[in-house]
């Protein structure tokens, strides 16, 4: 059924997640403006349904909640795509934001890594800092067990880098999780 709910509590945030990866409800709140607005056009561009209530130690800055958003929303992908089965398990996608061009390709192969580069010109954008992308998406990748490259290959403005990188990994893992008549996509037989 291609669903999962997640909750995560620390002494630094509580948060729980809904993904559906065919579609539904959109609600984002974690308190981050800027990454409210990233994860609401990930999920729009991936074609997800995502519920996200995120309560964390704003005080001190935003990367605990960040960084625990991308582990319990990749928690929530692995969870929906169960043994991995009759996916595409591929993914890639370009995305241009105005002088911004980013890419994301995406291999769902239960080995978790993370190439990550981009080269911010802003330190924040908003409340968000900018250098907590790269936290998110490393954590994103090892809970859901994907290999994720996730790159800015120019800009000047970090908004719109940051925005095409999201919006670049939610259209190559919406293309990834499409549902095919095959088994596991793998040599082995399994992932």
């Amino acid at each position: 059924m291609r669903t999962s709910v997640q909750k995560r509590k620390t002494q630094e945030t509580d948060i729980s997640i809904s993904l559906s990866l065919d579609g539904g409800e959109i609600n984002i709140s974690t308190g981050i403006g800027f990454f409210d607005h990233m994860l609401n056009a990930f999920a729009v561009h991936g074609g997800f349904g995502l519920n996200v209530k995120a309560v964390g130690d704003l005080q001190v800055d935003g990367h605990h909640t960040v960084e625990d958003v991308g582990i319990v929303l990749g928690k929530a992908f692995a969870e929906a795509l169960g043994d991995k089965s009759g996916i595409s398990r591929f993914g890639s996608f370009f995305v241009p934001m105005d002088e911004a061009l980013a890419f994301a390709s995406v291999d769902i192969s239960g080995r978790p890594y993370l190439v990550f580069q981009a080269d911010f010109q802003q330190e924040r954008v908003g409340e968000f800092d900018t250098c907590l992308t790269e936290d998110f998406m490393r954590a994103f990748a090892v809970n859901a067990g994907i290999t994720l490259h996730a790159c800015i290959e120019y800009g000047k403005n970090a908004h719109h880098e940051i925005e095409g990188m999201f919006k670049a990994v939610a259209h190559a893992m919406r293309l990834a999780v499409t549902e095919t008549s095959f088994g596991v996509l793998s040599t082995k037989g399994s992932l």
